[in-house]
């Protein structure tokens, strides 16, 4: 079962995942998870969004002066300062493999600003694309342009190891205690795709994760990010794992991730959809996903 999912405003992806490590412990703590969940789960690819009998056209990029994306410090995994105080992260690996992929790597620069700053630089010409979990909205369409989604970010159910269901699937947890985080998409898209299930409402994620973990409640459904480094890092202690899914939905999550420029940069935009799409199809992109989520989210 599939649901989909509005979109959240141009805080909204960066807003809803910056709290997957807290900024005190951002490189201490994705190393740790990284290295916790390589140990112990195995691989699984994420969607391929570029159907590969479609030819994107590919213009001339090669007259330009250079090609600067926007980013953050604080979006782990996506973006943070690793260890050696450098920028990390699957975005600025990504760029990097878009700037090799259209030959211009010796004009490429990838340089980080607060989110708030970004929409603002852009506008300034400071930039030529923001790459930071900006979600898509009517009023951001109205003034950027955006490329085809790259990646897709899933709900999924989390359980306790100890909790016995009868199956590996979602159908185990009708009439069955499941915790969700009040006002949010998450709690829309639970009752609507799975009415059988009891929703135990609680008021953040903290609550949420405890619920989960000392079993008040018998599974949890919220962000497949957040959820995957939990149960795989050591925050879980070992405790959960995630459960059936993903569950991919526009109509309650968004429309995806996706490069933004400004609005009369239409030849940057088909460049970096052909790009985007060969980095899918060849696999690239698929390597640096294994680089930075060893816990799939799919």
């Amino acid at each position: 079962m599939r649901a989909r999912v509005s979109s959240l405003g141009f805080r909204g992806i960066h807003q809803r995942l910056r709290s997957v490590v807290t900024a005190g412990a951002m490189a201490a703590g994705i190393v740790a998870a990284l290295a916790c969940a390589a140990a112990a789960q195995t691989f699984e690819e994420m969607p391929v969004l570029f159907d590969a009998r479609e030819r994107l056209v590919r213009p001339d990029v090669s007259g330009l002066l250079r090609l600067r994306f926007l980013t953050t410090t604080d979006f782990p995994p996506f973006n943070f300062i690793d260890q050696t105080g450098r920028l990390s992260g699957f975005h600025v690996d990504l760029a990097r493999a878009l700037c090799a992929e259209l030959v211009v790597e010796m004009k490429c620069q990838i340089q980080a600003l607060p989110f708030d700053q970004l929409r603002s630089a852009l506008d300034e010409g400071q930039g030529e694309v923001v790459m930071a979990g900006v979600a898509v909205s009517p009023e951001l369409r109205e003034n950027f342009l955006f490329t085809r989604p790259y990646m897709l970010l899933p709900a999924r159910f989390v359980r306790h190891r100890e909790v016995t269901l009868s199956s590996p699937d979602a159908s185990a947890l009708f009439n069955r205690p499941v915790g969700v985080i009040g006002g949010t998409a998450h709690e829309t898209m639970l009752k609507a795709y799975f009415p059988n299930v009891t929703p135990v409402i609680l008021p953040d994620r903290a609550a949420l994760l405890d619920a989960v973990r000392t079993k008040a409640v018998d599974a949890a459904f919220a962000d497949g990010l957040q959820l995957s480094f939990w149960a795989s890092g050591p925050a879980s202690e070992g405790c959960c794992e995630l459960l059936d899914g993903p569950y991919l939905s526009q109509d309650y999550l968004g429309e995806g991730m996706m490069l933004m420029m400004r609005s009369g940069d239409t030849v940057l935009k088909q460049a970096l959809n052909s790009a985007l799409a060969a980095v899918s199809r060849d696999g690239r992109l698929q390597e640096i996903y294994l680089k930075y989520f060893p816990v799939s989210l799919y």
